[in-house]
């Protein structure tokens, strides 16, 4: 059995604040770094536990520049932006899994909620529901046959993970003290939890059904401020003065989910 194992770092143990993830913040985007390695080798040890064969790993945030790689538990394989659809459709991968999730756009009580870009956009949606990154990942693996089994996350990442896909296992390791602030689990406590619920996941592997969207499959997003949505509209149908929308008939890759 071989796992992907997706990372952002918004929903990373004691990552508190929003200066944290931000590259020009120093010393706090390195600590922010440093702990998503140790929530990343967590559930890696925890799939190697359950007796995986494999585990992908893809640093998920930004640029994809936030690993420290010397930390990144050996037994794992780093994927990257150029190679991991072809991991995804190659049929090797059985389930897929992400560490340091964040709740979609306008979620209450919810930690550095967004959907791609918290300044320019405002909702996003495939067939009429608004949906989030987490959905956006569940939907292209699911194309593939491929079930999203686990996440960690905050407290509103993880309500939103069970909401949309029945029998996820989540872990939950930290809350929402306003929309830039949190209050994490301790440490030590959050990672014995993230490897627990990461085993746990690959156990229920077989009850957890691929994400599939209905095609073809209209993708909305409204955005901010209507000069954002000027630009986008250059190629996409603009469907209000805020909004623009594409149908695909197909998922070809993970950009067949955004605008083009």
């Amino acid at each position: 059995m071989k796992i992907l194992l997706m990372t952002d770092i918004e929903g990373i143990t004691n990552v508190d604040s929003f200066e944290m993830m931000q590259m020009t913040a120093g010393e706090g985007y390195v600590r922010s770094c440093t702990e998503l390695m140790l929530d990343v080798n967590a559930a890696i040890a925890g799939f190697y536990d359950a007796g995986v064969e494999k585990v992908y790993v893809y640093d998920g945030h930004g640029k994809g520049t936030n690993f420290i790689k010397e930390m990144l538990d050996k037994r794992a394989e780093q994927v990257y932006r150029h190679n991991w659809h072809d991991l995804v459709t190659s049929g090797e991968i059985n389930a897929f899994a992400e560490v340091g999730l964040h709740a979609m756009a306008g979620a209450e009580n919810a930690f550095l909620e967004h959907t791609q870009s918290s300044k320019t956009w405002f909702d996003y949606k495939i067939n009429g529901i608004s949906c989030g990154e987490l959905i956006q990942g569940a939907a292209y693996v699911g194309n593939y046959g491929i079930p999203m089994i686990f996440i960690s996350g905050d407290e509103a990442a993880c309500k939103e993970a069970s909401e949309f896909i029945p029998g996820i296992v989540t872990a939950n390791v930290k809350k929402a003290n306003g929309r830039n602030k949190a209050i994490s689990l301790p440490a030590d406590e959050a990672r014995k939890l993230i490897r627990e619920k990461s085993k746990e996941s690959i156990a229920k592997i077989n009850a957890i059904k691929p994400y599939k969207i209905d095609l073809p499959a209209t993708i909305e997003v409204t955005f901010q401020r209507t000069d954002y949505c000027d630009d986008a509209a250059k190629n996409n149908e603009r469907i209000g003065s805020r909004t623009i929308k594409k149908v695909i008939t197909e998922i070809t890759d993970f950009m067949s989910l955004l605008p083009n």
